[in-house]
């Protein structure tokens, strides 16, 4: 269900928007990246040094970008195809405007360090047709064998409300829910500092459902269950239940799954695009470079080994057997190849880091995706004048299936099914074609009179982003108690506070930061590496407009005592 907690849709134009400004560490990434004076610079005698940036995704290529646009030289190291889980597939034998987005494919507004990059790129965005979003002709909601038709949330039944003005009420009373939207609105630092912080180390240890549990609005099982099933903003939550409530109030404060936004033509073309861009702005280089020509037109090949070398370097061995050495290291994959894929030093980092990296919990995720003729669901029922089909929110197989298409007239997309955690585990034994036929059984049971089949044009696509050999996961989702570990990896890349043999070599990525699974985390890591690299080699930034480095010291997370 479409987000109805206080003020988070009803904002009037005169208020500042939410930006994914904290909880946990506020600093204004989008004003950085907009400042007339740049994000810094390093000293002349510097230009040209190497810096490798492990992983081609978006966090890998904007951290290159900026490193090369400072006249340091970023040398990419890509296992698989730049972007990463900015995934941007077609289909086999049909129309190439057609596509299926297998990772990130929905961005909300509050992403406004993204959006300086979508900019950037030229880029184009149009709302996502999320279940009951204003973009969305229609919403079916089917629990239990029985389906309800809607257009907004009026159109539910009464109970389906009282779930939605339980968890308002919830988010309220345990979660100050009001004050911290006020507070991130008006980015009043000391406000959001103070609230965030009592609720770190009151709900640390909570699980979701525990949070759910602990409040009066949701004494009742049966709320409490159509709520993970149905949810709010994005679909059911109930695969999130065993997780941190601290990951679930970051989404919900920062309206992270709400008004999405989806890029016309694909995600990936962005980091696609930020790797052949031509800055017109470029130290040291000159103009015309890009990423794409420092390389020779592609990235180094997947990293097989990272050791800890003479001198406090970083030595990296790749696929092809190459050995090069660097005073500087950016890790931007998911930690997790770093205990399995990469054949590491423990030198690499502090013990207790590697215990953070270990102690990573990953969310699994699926999707499948089939091209169809035309977006036939807009097609009108004669006997009840309703759509023919609808976004649908299910607890059968599927779970979430979304529309997709550009007019009437032209072929379209279904994503048969979106699935989370346990509902994903189920799909993995199964074949594109074998989950395809459980899918449209399932659909059948909803919509008995429509022949899905029959609009067919082409092979699925499907993605199990827990069996993607450089990945095993969609992103990381922090289980009650993992607080402690999740600072540890996003304050990394202060190294000045590290023994001297363990500097060099930064973390960055969504799921080292505090909003994993949304490219905003990506992007705000990336800034924090740059910063860390360019320190590291003695630059700094312009006074005028101070890096998060800079005033880590004034926002720094909240630390909790560890004995």
């Amino acid at each position: 269900m479409t987000s109805t907690v206080p003020n988070a849709v009803q904002h009037t134009d005169a208020q500042p928007p939410i930006t994914m400004f904290g909880p946990d560490f506020p600093y204004a990434y989008d004003d950085f990246l907009a400042h007339p004076a740049g994000i810094g610079q390093v000293p002349a005698t510097e230009h040209g040094a190497e810096v490798a940036v492990v992983g081609g995704g978006l966090s890998g290529i904007i951290t290159a970008y900026e490193l090369m646009k400072m006249g340091l030289k970023p040398v990419v190291y890509e296992a698989d195809r730049i972007g990463g889980r900015l995934r941007t597939v077609g289909f086999e034998g049909c129309d190439p405007s057609l596509t299926a987005e297998m990772g990130a494919m929905r961005f909300p507004p509050s992403s406004t360090a993204l959006q300086h990059y979508i900019d950037l790129v030229d880029l184009e965005t149009r709302p996502f047709p999320n279940p009951l979003a204003p973009a969305t002709p229609s919403t079916v909601v089917d629990l239990k064998g029985e389906s309800h038709y809607a257009r907004t949330i009026d159109d539910l039944p009464q109970v389906y409300r009282d779930v939605a003005a339980a968890w308002n009420t919830c988010l309220e009373e345990g979660a100050d829910f009001s004050d911290m939207n006020r507070a991130m609105r008006e980015r009043d630092v000391p406000r959001i500092r103070e609230i965030w912080s009592k609720l770190v180390e009151k709900l640390d240890n909570q699980t979701f459902y525990g949070f759910l549990c602990a409040s009066d609005a949701f004494t009742s099982f049966r709320h409490r269950e159509i709520f993970g099933q149905v949810g709010f903003g994005t679909g059911g939550w109930d695969t999130d239940f065993p997780n941190s409530i601290l990951e679930i109030l970051r989404v919900v404060y920062t309206e992270a799954d709400d008004h999405h936004r989806g890029i016309v033509g694909g995600s990936q073309q962005l980091p696609l695009r930020l790797w052949d861009r031509e800055p017109q702005k470029i130290t040291h280089w000159p103009l015309g470079t890009s990423l794409s020509s420092l390389h020779g037109g592609e990235p180094r090949p997947a990293v097989t080994r990272l050791d800890r070398t003479a001198g406090n370097r970083i030595t990296v061995t790749d696929a092809s057997g190459d050995i090069r050495s660097y005073r500087a290291v950016v890790f931007t994959g998911q930690s997790w190849l770093l205990l399995s894929k990469i054949a590491c030093d423990d030198a690499l980092f502090p013990i207790d880091h590697w215990t953070a990296m270990e102690r990573t919990h990953y969310m699994e995720s699926s999707k499948l995706f089939v091209p169809v003729d035309r977006p036939f669901w807009l097609d009108k029922d004669g006997a009840t004048g309703r759509d023919t089909m609808s976004m649908t929110l299910t607890d059968r197989m599927t779970r979430g299936t979304y529309l997709l298409d550009d007019g009437p007239d032209r072929p379209a997309v279904i994503c048969l099914s979106y699935t989370w955690c346990d509902d994903s585990l189920k799909w993995l034994p199964l074949s594109p074609n074998e989950r395809m036929e459980v899918m449209l059984k399932s659909l059948g049971e909803i919509y008995p009179g429509v022949d899905i089949r029959s609009h067919v044009i082409g092979n699925p696509v499907t993605v199990s982003w827990e069996n993607e050999p450089y990945f095993m996961g969609a992103f990381k989702a922090n289980l009650p108690g993992h607080y402690r570990y999740q600072r540890r990896l996003f304050t990394h890349f202060m190294q000045d506070r590290l023994p001297a043999d363990k500097r060099g070599l930064f973390l960055a990525g969504d799921d080292i930061s505090w909003t994993a699974g949304w490219a905003e985390g990506a992007v705000q890591t990336a800034l924090n590496a740059v910063w860390g690299v360019m320190h590291q080699f003695g630059g700094g930034t312009d006074p005028s407009n101070p890096g998060p480095g800079d005033v880590f010291d004034e926002i720094a997370p909240v630390e909790l005592p560890e004995d």
